[in-house]
């Protein structure tokens, strides 16, 4: 059921998440400064590709004193929005029934992009 779930998820649009994640990480990664951002837009990326039977969780011996600083800069950069963006198309896949479990990865996805550092997929 997780292979159909992460097809399905794919055709409806989760290669689309995925690319876009890769994209700005590449974006990100031009300059020095953008590479730890540009790394966890690919862990987000690889998450988007796959959530079905996959969750982002705290890294051993994480949160850390640096990963809680750099979530901080990632919130203030507004990288939250794209938090916000998930937790839309979460919500209106939640109008069907049929939708409800890609609303449920969606939101899945919201939380984990809020913070991703220090966070690893399992």
């Amino acid at each position: 059921m997780k292979t159909l779930g992460n097809i399905l998820w794919l055709v409806f649009g989760g290669i689309v998440i995925a690319l876009i994640y890769y994209l700005v990480g590449l974006l990100m990664c031009i300059t020095i400064i953008g590479i730890p951002f540009g790394v966890q837009l690919f862990k987000l990326g690889t998450y988007a590709l796959w959530p079905f039977g996959h969750e982002l969780v705290n890294a051993p011996g994480e949160p850390g004193c640096l990963s809680v600083v750099m979530n901080l800069i990632w919130v203030l950069c507004g990288w939250w929005e794209v938090a916000l963006l998930h937790l839309v198309c979460g919500l209106l896949f939640f109008v069907t029934i049929v939708g409800i479990p890609w609303g449920l990865q969606h939101l899945k996805m919201a939380i984990s992009s809020i913070f991703p550092f220090g966070k690893e997929i399992r």
